[in-house]
């Protein structure tokens, strides 16, 4: 009897469930692959590149920080480096700024605002090399569009990529031009999970309009503004199309950003070494500037229960 009901409680004790982790790898491997593959293998191979020193002339090969001391000296990194901070701070602020703008004003939809949204994300279906070559005849001196326009209103004309203090603003409105279309999905899909209860509730308690975006659709877009930060930042990194097409990074290194200085030091100049040490230390400050960012505007954030 004892061996029966034995039987009968390991019967209806609950089976251990099945390990399903080879499978889940074996889904998981194909991306593992490429990830590895066009990833973390050439990050791997860029930071050691960096710290492989060869001499000119000789076969020898040491090891060291050599490559990031010569980087750090040279006046063109610094240049670039400063350009890339300009640069950034001129292309995220005022592209977000204009992209939550046009969010909240295109928030309802009607037809119109759906024409109007597809005027706005236009820019953003072409090619970074094709709107270059586009704003290229925008800003000819003289007999482009933009000094056209402004000879009408009485205003001078202005070389706008030949001036050395204007060619990377010019670079800079290019690109809000380019990514502020893009930036407000990401709002427009942010403002669709705004509860709009609380914006009632706002308004019954004698809140304006201005009053409801500043307590109400703002904190709750926390999420959204910290993932469209990090993006506004990685592609004022990683886009150089416009400066190859416009520029070429002068006049007088004014528009030289750090990925074009990769590039020429890699193809054109061939100093691998230099070039690997920029690209890691590029690398490791979009690094932390992403995580800082995620992290200080995501410690505000409200979610929604």
């Amino acid at each position: 009897m004892t061996e029966a009901t034995a039987e009968a409680a390991e019967r209806a004790a609950p089976q251990a469930p099945t390990a399903r982790m080879p499978l889940g790898w074996l889904l998981l491997a194909p991306s593992l692959v490429f990830l590895l593959a066009f990833t973390y293998w050439p990050m791997a191979q860029s930071l050691a590149q960096s710290l492989r020193i060869e001499t000119f002339g000789t076969d020898a090969i040491s090891w060291g920080f050599g490559n990031f001391g010569r980087l750090f000296d040279d006046a063109s990194f610094r240049r670039a480096a400063v350009n890339t901070g300009i640069y950034a701070a001129g292309t995220i602020v005022p592209a977000i700024v204009l992209a939550l703008a046009l969010a909240v004003g295109l928030e309802a939809a009607t037809r119109f605002n759906a024409l109007l949204r597809s005027v706005v994300f236009f820019p953003v279906l072409l090619p970074l090399v094709a709107a270059a070559a586009l704003f290229l005849f925008v800003f000819l001196p003289g007999i482009g569009l933009l000094d056209y326009h402004l000879a009408m209103i009485g205003a001078d004309r202005t070389n706008w990529l030949g001036d050395p203090d204007v060619a990377l603003w010019s670079l800079i409105a290019l690109t809000v031009w380019k990514n502020a279309g893009y930036y407000m999905l990401f709002f427009l899909a942010g403002l669709q999970a705004v509860p709009h209860d609380l914006h009632e509730a706002a308004r019954l308690e004698g809140a304006g309009a201005w009053g409801r975006f500043r307590r109400v659709t703002l904190p709750l877009l926390g999420p959204t503004l910290a993932f469209v930060s990090v993006i506004a930042l990685i592609n004022a990194v990683i886009q150089v199309d416009h400066v190859v097409v416009l520029t070429k990074g002068g006049p007088s290194d004014s528009t030289n950003l750090v990925l074009f200085y990769i590039y020429q030091q890699a193809h054109e100049n061939y100093d691998y070494g230099k070039a690997a040490a920029a690209t890691v230390i590029s690398l490791a400050a979009l690094l932390a500037l992403s995580a800082l960012s995620l992290r200080t505007l995501e410690r505000g954030a409200h979610y929604e229960s």
